[in-house]
């Protein structure tokens, strides 16, 4: 049997937290190694593209995010079969890496020149793409991105939207996804409501 371990950083969300809800869902064992930001300056240096996660898989180093989530996602049963319906998946979740490059882009700024950054994203590459993913979830059917049920691109986007609610990006309005993409918002409750996700979370409180 592999052994698997994550390497991200400590907190629920980002990049990495797709891919530690899938391995519980899938009921497989993991280190779920979980790092500060002044460990990962100093640790980038020895990782391929100097950048987290990192999926070690029986020892070896694997990278991208949307990899290993299409990697443990067909492990969990996460993952269209039906090519189409993967596509509308890997839509879904190259979108929020997309989006995701937009935001990181504005990290370390501070002052008049952050709040600036912000709200320019929020007017527009934010809102692109939060209208872009309402429509793809439409195009789904209304509830789930692809396949007629909770995908890994499920859990993606709802990692991504719970951070944009959350309150925790500054000049970031926090409706911004109920004004632009209100489907998005009964997919973040619906998803945080699947007993499989739910549990995950009650076992990290």
């Amino acid at each position: 049997m592999s052994t698997y371990k994550l390497t991200y950083f400590d907190f629920d969300g980002g990049r990495g937290e797709p891919v530690r809800i899938a391995f519980h869902m899938a009921g497989i064992d993991f280190e779920d190694k979980r790092i500060t930001f002044s460990e990962f300056g100093e640790l980038r240096k020895d990782w391929r593209f100097n950048a987290v996660p990192v999926l070690e898989i029986d020892g070896a180093a694997v990278t991208q995010s949307n990899a290993m989530c299409r990697f443990v996602g067909k492990m969990a049963e996460l993952y269209p079969a039906d090519s189409l319906q993967a596509l509308y998946c890997d839509e879904a979740m190259g979108a929020i890496e997309d989006l995701s490059n937009r935001i990181v882009q504005t990290f370390g700024l501070e002052g008049d020149e952050l709040k600036l950054a912000r709200e320019k994203l929020a007017d527009g590459w934010l809102a692109v793409f939060l209208r872009g993913l309402n429509e793809l979830l439409v195009r789904g059917g209304g509830e789930y991105f692809a396949d007629d049920q909770l995908t890994i691109a499920d859990l993606k986007v709802f990692v991504q939207t719970r951070w944009l609610t959350s309150g925790s990006l500054d000049h970031i309005p926090t409706d911004i996804v109920q004004r632009l993409a209100p489907a998005l918002v009964d997919h973040q409750d619906r998803v945080q409501k699947d007993p499989r996700v739910a549990a995950y979370y009650a076992s990290r409180s």
